[in-house]
């Protein structure tokens, strides 16, 4: 219950963070957003970790995938808060959804895995789903849409690396680089697109890295309690907070079509993770 518990307290808290990127993109540029995301997550979890983790701040067996690793979701984060700035959060999330099918459909080049018939199948049933969602020859398919299905790639990729790096660097560790790499590339571009924030924007710019550190430390610990692939299936909890947020801020509620794609998205997902963990039990 304590791993529930903590888990769905992340898929709570990481949209807000979302939320503030989109109502910060009105003004600020997407890129300067994404910097500002890592720069203060490292600026919170820098501390924490010196303070109360020391142990954790070893130097990385594994330096090269952990480097990949943070470039990955850089660019994914990029990715997803220039799709917020153009489309809908409830619309981009869904699209991002396709992240486990990625994983899976990965998995054999990358992690040697096999997969079979039927996760073959639930991979080509979650791709149907994006297809209603976008609904090619109906809707323009503009940018913003492919930055999200782009957000989706990425970060199946890096749940790839994720998992190579599982058995080797402490989750807090792997944490405070993936914030480094994002910080350090995003500050050598930045200068490019900066807008200089007033100090209102200033604190929104921290309370969203506060975010990120939050949600993301409340995920290391809930696998502290339970497997992630069990609790892997409430990663999708984080639609409804966002369809909240998204109609109580943006006005944005999802149509019918978007509604119908996410459930195809997120039944083809729950099934790969209920057969992965089921070949893992066996």
């Amino acid at each position: 219950m304590k791993a529930i518990l903590l888990n769905l307290s992340a898929w709570i808290i990481l949209p807000f963070m979302d939320a503030i990127a989109k109502y910060l993109s009105a003004e600020l540029s997407f890129f300067q957003i994404t910097w500002a995301r890592y720069f203060f997550t490292v600026f919170f979890i820098f501390p924490l970790m010196f303070l109360f983790f020391r142990k954790n701040l070893t130097f990385s067996e594994n330096l090269k995938l952990q480097l990949l690793r943070g470039l990955t979701l850089f660019f994914a984060n990029i990715c997803f808060f220039y799709s917020i700035s153009i489309i809908s959060m409830a619309k981009a999330l869904t699209l991002a959804f396709i992240a486990p099918l990625i994983t899976t459909a990965f998995s054999p080049f990358f992690l040697g895995e096999n997969v079979g018939l039927r996760r073959w199948t639930a991979v080509l049933f979650g791709f149907v789903g994006t297809l209603v969602v976008i609904r090619p020859g109906f809707l323009d398919i503009n940018l913003a849409t492919l930055a999200a299905l782009g957000t989706g790639f990425l970060y199946g990729i890096y749940l790839i690396i994720t998992r190579k790096l599982h058995s080797t660097d402490s989750p807090l560790l792997t944490l405070l680089i993936t914030g480094i790499v994002g910080a350090s590339i995003g500050s050598f571009l930045v200068p490019i697109v900066w807008i200089q924030p007033t100090v209102s924007q200033w604190l929104w710019l921290a309370l969203m890295g506060f975010f990120a550190c939050a949600g993301h430390l409340l995920l290391i610990y809930s696998l502290k309690f339970a497997d992630a692939s069990k609790l892997a299936p409430l990663g999708y909890f984080e639609i409804v907070t966002n369809i909240i947020l998204g109609f109580y801020i943006f006005k944005n509620f999802p149509d019918n079509w978007t509604f119908l794609g996410l459930l195809i998205i997120i039944l083809s997902g729950i099934y790969i993770i209920r057969r992965e963990l089921s070949i893992k039990i066996k």
